[in-house]
C-alpha cells in the first residue's frame, strides 16, 4: 500500500492545507480518499484501480462508499455518479472509519451515541458478573472498562443533549456498580474515592490528544496541531477554560 498512498500523494490532486496536499488518509488496507470535486475524486480513483490491476487485485465496490461534507447548511442538492471498477458507490449520510463514526455535517452526535450503549452493556455487565467484590475492585474494573470513551477527544460538535445523556450514564454506571444511592452526589461519589468524574476524563482525553499532536512527525497532524481556527483547538481550549 506504500506504494499507492505515495502516488497518490505526489499528486497534485486533492484538498490542500498550507501547501501539503492531503487527499488520503490510510491505516493498513483502510483507505479514506479526499477531494473538493467529483472530477478530483474520479482521477484518484482512477489512480487506486490502475494500481490494483497492476499488482492483481480488484476493489469490492460493494465495501465502498461515497460522503459529500455540508460546509453549514450548504450543500450540493445533485451529485453525478462514481463509480469504481465500473460499480457505483454508495451514497451515505455517516460511515464509521476505524470505529469512529463520521457524518456528512461533522456532527458527533452518533458517536456519542454508540458509546452510550456500549457503556450501558459493559455497566450491567459489570453489576452482574462482580456483585460480590470489594469496591476497590469494583473501582479498578470501573476504571478499566468504563472510562475509554474511545476516541471521545475528537468529538467538537455536538447537542448539550447528547453530551449529558452520556455523562449521566457514567455516573448511573459508578452507582450501579458500587450500589450507591441514586441521589447521591455524583461530584462527591467520585471525589471520595479519587475517581474521575466524566469531565476530568474529557479534559485528560484531550490534552493527551494534543500532546500526541504535538509530539508527531506525520505531516498532516503537523499542518492542523496549532492552527487558531482550528474547531478542535478551540473545542479543546474550551474544555479546560470554562
Amino acid at each position: 500500500m506504500n506504494h499507492l498512498i505515495d502516488e497518490l500523494s505526489n499528486s497534485s490532486i486533492g484538498c490542500h492545507v498550507d501547501g501539503v496536499n492531503i487527499n488520503n488518509i490510510s491505516y493498513a488496507d483502510d483507505m479514506v480518499l479526499l477531494r473538493p470535486s467529483v472530477s478530483a475524486l474520479r482521477r484518484l480513483l482512477s489512480i487506486c484501480e490502475v494500481y490494483a490491476e497492476a499488482q492483481g487485485l480488484k476493489y469490492n465496490a460493494k465495501k465502498s462508499e461515497i460522503m459529500v461534507f455540508k460546509a453549514g447548511g450548504k450543500g450540493y442538492k445533485t451529485i453525478p455518479e462514481v463509480s469504481l471498477c465500473g460499480s457505483p458507490l454508495l451514497r451515505v449520510t455517516s460511515f464509521k472509519y476505524l470505529g469512529h463514526w463520521v457524518a456528512e455535517n461533522l456532527g458527533d452526535n452518533k458517536d456519542i451515541d454508540k458509546e452510550l450503549r456500549s457503556l450501558s452493556v459493559r455497566c450491567n455487565m459489570l453489576a452482574r458478573r462482580f456483585a460480590r467484590c470489594t469496591e476497590d475492585f469494583k473501582i479498578t474494573l470501573f476504571k478499566a472498562f468504563c472510562q475509554s470513551f474511545y476516541t471521545c477527544s475528537l468529538w467538537t460538535s455536538y447537542s448539550l443533549r447528547a453530551y449529558s445523556d452520556l455523562r449521566v450514564q457514567y455516573n448511573n454506571a459508578f452507582r450501579i456498580l458500587l450500589g450507591l444511592p441514586w441521589r447521591c452526589s455524583a461530584s462527591l461519589m467520585f471525589a471520595e474515592r479519587r475517581v474521575d468524574n466524566f469531565k476530568a476524563i474529557m479534559r485528560k482525553r484531550c490534552a493527551s490528544l494534543l500532546k500526541r499532536f504535538r509530539g508527531s512527525h506525520n505531516i498532516i497532524l503537523k499542518v492542523f496541531v496549532d492552527r487558531w481556527e482550528s474547531t478542535m483547538l478551540r473545542h479543546w481550549i474550551k474544555l479546560h477554560v470554562i
